[in-house]
């Protein structure tokens, strides 16, 4: 009888992580490392963000010809734009259009962002993430919804920040990751968080992206599976914006060997040092080890 995992790695080297300094994969480069992140047993692998730039649309059209054995690519974009309707948002029109069975979408916890940011209303908002991941799941895609910001939303309104994911689930989001966008929060503050938002939404698969700017990116990622988070977000490497993504490189030997948790990866721990170095040249090293 097959053991279904614990948690569920979510890749997002090939597009958080190429937002770093320097980083920069062609599109080969990313057609090969996704083979590769399949091939070690990770879940979900984000492609890139479709309309962004031309690289990332070539990656998704032939992507669709890829023959993965494990990981479902996912395509990353955000709600739709205030005031109009979902389906005539061109950006999630861009997000079909990549054609691939997940779609991860991102929309706002925070209202300081609602206000400031969109320009919008806080309703309007709530309106913009339900209206946006109903209208994805009516067109056949298995979403992700992240919640940008949560933590800092959460701790300056947590009446308002639960009413934004429970407007995801609403439409139908089938994962929620909560987000410390900004990296600055500390162990206890993202379990303390997790944990009251697992508590109130019992029925929802919550998971966690932290980003490293405090330097405890690992830490944080670890504390959200220790308060019940089914899965975890983030880069080989550490790579991505400002400081860097939580390391994947370091979070997935943690759970496995020191908490005993159950990856659709863990049994490929002996490749994960070639996985490492084949993501940091780029994708241009050989195959990595053998399929789990």
């Amino acid at each position: 009888m097959k053991t279904e995992p614990q948690v569920l790695i979510y890749d997002t080297t090939l597009r958080d992580g190429t937002q770093g300094e320097g980083i920069s994969f062609s599109v080969s480069s990313k057609l090969r490392l996704t083979e590769k992140l399949d091939q070690f047993g990770i879940d979900f692998i984000e492609g890139g963000w479709p309309g962004s730039n031309p690289r990332d649309m070539a990656y998704f059209e032939k992507a669709q010809h890829l023959r993965l054995k494990h990981a479902k690519v996912a395509a990353f974009g955000s709600t739709r734009r205030a005031n109009i309707k979902a389906q005539d948002d061109p950006q999630l029109q861009l997000l079909l259009e990549a054609e691939t069975p997940v779609v991860t979408i991102f929309g706002k916890s925070w209202l300081l962002h609602v206000e400031e940011v969109l320009r919008t209303t806080p309703d309007e908002n709530l309106r913009m993430i339900e209206e946006s991941v109903r209208f994805l799941v009516q067109e056949g895609r298995e979403v992700i919804y992240d919640a940008e910001h949560f933590y800092d939303g959460y701790s300056d309104n947590p009446e308002y920040a639960n009413k934004t994911i429970a407007a995801a689930l609403q439409g139908g989001a089938v994962y929620i990751a909560l987000c410390d966008t900004n990296g600055g929060r500390l162990v206890q503050d993202i379990k303390e968080i997790t944990a009251g938002v697992i508590d109130g939404f019992p029925q929802a698969k919550i998971g966690v992206h932290c980003h490293n700017d405090s330097g405890v990116g690992v830490a944080v990622s670890l504390a959200g599976v220790e308060a019940g988070a089914i899965m975890v977000q983030g880069t080989f490497n550490g790579f991505g914006e400002r400081i860097g993504n939580a390391n994947l490189t370091s979070i997935i030997p943690n759970l496995v060997l020191k908490m005993g948790v159950s990856l659709s990866c863990g049994k490929s721990q002996e490749n994960l040092r070639d996985l490492s170095g084949c993501v940091g040249d780029g994708g241009r090293r050989g195959p990595v080890g053998k399929a789990p």
